[in-house]
Parts: C-alpha cells; sequence; structure tokens
C-alpha cells in the first residue's frame, strides 16, 4: 500500500511539474506576442524560441530555492504567496542582470526588459493561480462530503455581531473551516467608519439598531458576538438586544485566543456568565516563570481542588523535571493525575507522582519529603466554604493553620527553594472562621521566612470562577430546576477571576517573590451578585422575577456584603506585573506567633468552637468574628467546667 501511494504521489508530482513548465513557456511566448502586438517577426520568434529553455530554466530554479515546489498544491494560501514574490523577483533579477552582461558577441541570448517583467508576471501568476483552482476545487468537494448536515438543509443562518480584529478572524476561519454549520450572511457594527465594507467576502450589513430588520429579512437563526475585547455592560446590552427580537445570541473565545491564532469556528459557543465578568487576559512573564518551574520537582498540595489541578496544569507547560500531586481525595486526584499523564505523552515525558496524603499527617507528609525533596511547593490544601467552616472551626484550625506550619516547616527543613501559599480575600479584616484561619496562616508562613533559606510567599486573591461550591455552579443547578435562584443579600458583591487566570498569577508571583511577601493579584471591579444572578437567568432564555424567581435569603454565618484586600494603612507596592501587588503587611513577633500556635494546638485537641473564636479574635485584632455572648455570673465557662474535671471532680 505505502509504495502504491509513492508511486501515486511520484506520478502527481511529474505531472504538476509538467503543467509548470507548460505555463512557463506560455507565459513567455504570451509575452513576446504581447510586446510585438502579436505580430512577432521571423528572426524575432526564433530568437525567442532560443531563449525559452534559458528562461524556463532560470524561473524552474527560482521556484525550486523559493520552495515552492515542497507546497501541496489544495492547502496553499497567502502564507505561501511570500514564496512566488520571492520567486518572481529572483528570476526577474537573474534574466535582468544577463541582459546587460552578456557581451554583444552573445546578444540573441538578452531578453527584452518588457518581455522579462511581462513574461515573469504572467507566469508566475499562472503558477499560483493553478494552484488556488486546485484548492478551490478540492475545498468544495470537500464540503460537499463533510458538510454536518449533508443534504439534509442549509446551514445555519449566522450574523456576526462586531467587524474588528475578532469578526476579522473569526470570518477567515470560517470561511476556511470545511465542516462549520454556519452560513453568515454579514456582519453588524455600530462604528461609522465600517458601514458598506467587505471583510473575507462578508458585507457589514448595519448597526445594532437594525438586527431585528436584518434578522426577519434574512432569515438569521443565530447572532455570534465577534468583539475581541468586550467588557460586561456591552455583552449584556448584545443578549438584551438579541433577545428583544428574539434571536439566538453565542459568543466567540477570548481576546488573547484570538491573537495567540487559537480561535476555531467550532468553539464559538453559547455565552456564559463568565463573558459576563471582562477579564482582561494575562500576560505571564514566561522566561521568569520558565527560570522558576523548569527542571524542578514541583509539589502541589490539594491537587484535586479547583486551583490545586489548574496550577498542575501550568506547571506542566513548563518543562518540570516531575509534578508531585498530593490529595486526600483519592477520586480527585486520579482525574487530575490521568488528565496530566495523558496531555504529558504527548509532548515529552514528565513524570506525574499521584500522593494519597493529608497534609496535617505529619508523619506522611515527612516521608514525602524526604523521599522527593521538592524545589517549589504550591500550597493549595484548604478548607474554603465560610458557613461549613463556622459550624466546625476546628477542622478550620488543624487544616487552614497547623497543616500550613507543618508542611511550610517541613518545606524549609529540606531546603525546598521556593513555598507559595495560596490565601484569601477573606483574610482581610475577616469575619468568619474560615477567613481567619487563613490570615493566621498567612503570619504562620510569614514568620518562618525569617527562619530558613526557602523563600515563603503568600498570594491572596478572590472568589474564581466555577471553582468548587462557587456561586455559578449553584445558579446553574437552581437554573436547570427551574428556580428559584437564591441570592444571600441585594447588595453583595465579590471579585472573581477564571481559575487558569488565578493559578498563572500564583506562578507569576511565586517566581518573583524573595520571600516574607503577601502578594495581592488585582481583581478588577467587584460584581453585585444579583446582577450575576439576573444575567445567567437571561442567558438561559428567562426573564428574572417573571419566569424565573429570585429569593433573598440573608446572609449566612461569617459572610461579608462585599470583600477587601487591604487594611487601614496597609501600603502596597507595585510590581513589575499590572495585576500582582505587594502587601507590606509587618510581620508579628515570633514569640507571640510561637505562643499563638501552641494555644491553637491544644485547642484543637480539647477546645470548643465558641474558645476558638475567641482565640482567633484574640490574636487577630482587627478581626470581626461573632463571639459567644458573656456566660451569667455563677454559671462556669466550659474552660473551667474541664479544670474541675479532674480526679477530685466527683
Amino acid at each position: 500500500m505505502n509504495e502504491k501511494l509513492r508511486r501515486y504521489a511520484l506520478i502527481t508530482r511529474r505531472i504538476q511539474f509538467f503543467l509548470d513548465l507548460l505555463i512557463l513557456a506560455g507565459s513567455f511566448q504570451l509575452a513576446y506576442l504581447l510586446r510585438f502586438d502579436f505580430r512577432v517577426p521571423q528572426g524575432t520568434f526564433t530568437t525567442a524560441s532560443a531563449q525559452m529553455p534559458v528562461v524556463i530554466l532560470i524561473q524552474v530554479t527560482a521556484l525550486f530555492l523559493a520552495g515552492v515546489h515542497s507546497f501541496i498544491w489544495r492547502y496553499v494560501g497567502m502564507r505561501e504567496f511570500k514564496a512566488f514574490v520571492l520567486a518572481f523577483w529572483w528570476s526577474a533579477l537573474a534574466l535582468t542582470a544577463l541582459r546587460f552582461t552578456l557581451p554583444d558577441t552573445l546578444a540573441e541570448w538578452r531578453v527584452p526588459l518588457s518581455v522579462i517583467l511581462m513574461g515573469s508576471v504572467l507566469g508566475f501568476v499562472g503558477v499560483l493561480g493553478l494552484r488556488l483552482l486546485r484548492r478551490l476545487v478540492y475545498e468544495t468537494s470537500e464540503r460537499q462530503r463533510r458538510s454536518p448536515r449533508g443534504t439534509e438543509g442549509p446551514r445555519v443562518p449566522t450574523l456576526f455581531l462586531g467587524a474588528g480584529e475578532g469578526g476579522r478572524v473569526a470570518a477567515r476561519e470560517t470561511e476556511r473551516r470545511l465542516d462549520s454549520d454556519l452560513d453568515v450572511r454579514g456582519f453588524l457594527d455600530d462604528d461609522p467608519a465600517k458601514q458598506g465594507m467587505v471583510i473575507h467576502g462578508l458585507p457589514v450589513l448595519g448597526t445594532t439598531k437594525n438586527l431585528g430588520q436584518i434578522v426577519r429579512a434574512l432569515g438569521i437563526e443565530q447572532v455570534v458576538i465577534t468583539i475581541a475585547q468586550i467588557g460586561r455592560p456591552e455583552i449584556l446590552r448584545l443578549i438584551e438586544i438579541c433577545q428583544k427580537v428574539p434571536v439566538k445570541v453565542r459568543i466567540i473565545p477570548g481576546f488573547s485566543e484570538i491573537l495567540e491564532g487559537r480561535v476555531k469556528v467550532s468553539r464559538i459557543r453559547d455565552v456564559k456568565a463568565e463573558d459576563l465578568l471582562g477579564r482582561s487576559p494575562v500576560e505571564l512573564d514566561h522566561e521568569s516563570v520558565s527560570e522558576f518551574v523548569d527542571g524542578k520537582t514541583v509539589m502541589v498540595t490539594g491537587a484535586g481542588g479547583s486551583i490545586g489541578s489548574e496550577l498542575a496544569r501550568q506547571v506542566a507547560r513548563f518543562r518540570p523535571a516531575r509534578i508531585l500531586l498530593v490529595e486526600r481525595a483519592e477520586f480527585a486526584l486520579f482525574d487530575i493525575e490521568q488528565e496530566l499523564t495523558r496531555t504529558l505523552r504527548s509532548f515529552r515525558e514528565i513524570p506525574v507522582i499521584a500522593l494519597v496524603a493529608d497534609v496535617g499527617d505529619e508523619t506522611r507528609m515527612r516521608a514525602i519529603f524526604a523521599e522527593y525533596s521538592p524545589h517549589v511547593v504550591f500550597h493549595a490544601a484548604a478548607h474554603k466554604h465560610v458557613p461549613m467552616m463556622e459550624t466546625n472551626p476546628t477542622e478550620a484550625v488543624k487544616n487552614n493553620i497547623l497543616a500550613t506550619r507543618r508542611v511550610a516547616t517541613l518545606a524549609g527543613e529540606a531546603g525546598a527553594q521556593a513555598f507559595v501559599m495560596i490565601s484569601t480575600d477573606k483574610a482581610v479584616r475577616p469575619t468568619s472562621v474560615m477567613g481567619a484561619s487563613k490570615r493566621v496562616a498567612e503570619i504562620v508562613v510569614q514568620d518562618l521566612s525569617s527562619r530558613y533559606t526557602t523563600r515563603f510567599v503568600t498570594v491572596r486573591f478572590g472568589n474564581v470562577i466555577d471553582s468548587a461550591g462557587s456561586v455559578l455552579p449553584v445558579f446553574r443547578e437552581q437554573i436547570r430546576q427551574g428556580g428559584p435562584v437564591t441570592v444571600t443579600h441585594p447588595e453583595m458583591r465579590r471579585y472573581f477571576m477564571t481559575i487558569p487566570e488565578a493559578a498563572q498569577l500564583v506562578l507569576e508571583a511565586g517566581a518573583m517573590g524573595m520571600g516574607g511577601e503577601i502578594f495581592v493579584l488585582e481583581m478588577g471591579d467587584q460584581v453585585r451578585i444579583l446582577d450575576l444572578a439576573k444575567a445567567m437567568i437571561k442567558l438561559s432564555g428567562l426573564k428574572p422575577y417573571d419566569e424565573m424567581d429570585i429569593v433573598f435569603t440573608g446572609l449566612r454565618p461569617g459572610e461579608k456584603l462585599y470583600e477587601e484586600f487591604e487594611y487601614d494603612g496597609e501600603a502596597f507596592s507595585r510590581t513589575r506585573h499590572p495585576k500582582i501587588l505587594i502587601g507590606n503587611l509587618s510581620p508579628y513577633a515570633r514569640e507571640r506567633v510561637a505562643e499563638a500556635l501552641g494555644g491553637f494546638e491544644e485547642l484543637a485537641r480539647n477546645g470548643t468552637s465558641d474558645e476558638i473564636r475567641i482565640a482567633l479574635a484574640g490574636f487577630l485584632p482587627e478581626s470581626h468574628l461573632t463571639l459567644p455572648l458573656p456566660e451569667p455570673e455563677g454559671v462556669l465557662s466550659a474552660a473551667e467546667t474541664r479544670e474541675g474535671a479532674g480526679p477530685h471532680a466527683a
């Protein structure tokens, strides 16, 4: 079979070469005919016949040197056009040079300049045109063969909203994509300068004010937003316009994917809540991050979680020596291990080692550090659910404070180069046990920075979209079940960023950290949760309050109306990355930290929820935790009761 294919390919190339010779020869003869108005003198005709083999030899050589004959005809496009231009110039220059350097004894070999110019233009246009014709025939036949709808009916009549860079790329991809089910009729754009323009064969038909009229006139079934950089207000405006028509609205991927050439028509999708956040793409300093990770053993704790798993994916891009996935949830660990193994197998062999372990188990974690000696540790393991930690404060202390101290200490003792802890905006003036425990963890990591050569760094950010337990999945499920959608308070606001964005910025901060810093990720503007709920209901094709109710349930224990990223009087410094700031928080005295940790260890073993809450509030004067009411006089406190419950208590 392979021999037959090789023989077929050889025959095809010979036929293609022969066709090129015919076109070049015909072009040269046509140039002479044009030169003499189709009345070539007999002597000149004889001279031209003698010159033709030399001219064709030079032109064919130029084509080979430019790489034209290595192109597959049916795939020739604008990228290959440069090679044809180069071949044209090289051959024309060579023939011109011969004309002016040949001696008078070889004057009959001097090709007239007009013939050189016309023959080169006609020849190379013909050679290129033949290949474009082959591509046209191929694409037409392939489109008929591979059309997803076949002969069952027409493709989906579509309008593109936005005739800028995003629209141009989408139009080009639609034109090239053979199996696309889009029948794009044109663009709408509110820019007056673009009206009447034609982009990749698609006309700009009007503005968004004309949407209803154009949809009805052209039988449009869907509208695709093709604006590269678009914010939440603009998306909401376009969605509202489309819903009034009504017509289905979809969107292309983000601007970063457009610039990197990764936009595919197959990835045009429905508008999601993530699109409403208007986040600009993250630009990583690939050199510094690569230096931070390349060739290193990298450990990720909490690797089965939303942030931990994405950190592992991002780390894998920068050629680490191996990736250690530490996670106590077996199934979550299995999923990320399998995903990374599949991904990395396609490119290079990077060992992915799945380690079932609880970060609070010092014996197990010490054994892992001893065996693998990680260079970089990303500590993402934590309890993060605010209301749940209000009723389980002991677990918040164990996991968020004590386990963090153990893992960070082991990293220091093992001589790790860097330890990066993931923190939260809820650590700022904490009103919850979860937020307070993460603030204590920040202090612990900062304290360890002065004890070891390891660079201890904390990265603080807000909510990530679609992380486990976040509001977006909850809203989706409520809408799927028919409502109502529950919002705690009409004015509740939160910062949001995507999971990949958060993970990338954590990598960047870890690479730039010198030790002891608390980096704060710039989160943009806070989003009102009620607005997000309304937008998600609209995206589902329903009207808020009319077709799907919104119910306010009240703030849950430990929740704030809005989140913060800084304390009063806390100074922030800019870094080289526009989305990363350094919070200059003064470290706590070492003795005070040691005393507090001793107290938290005792409370984790024997303390009550109220005692833990009181201890957190006492250690963090800026906190706003809800504390238990004072007990009436004459009633023993819980601590006094335990003290009295000794051998003589009876």
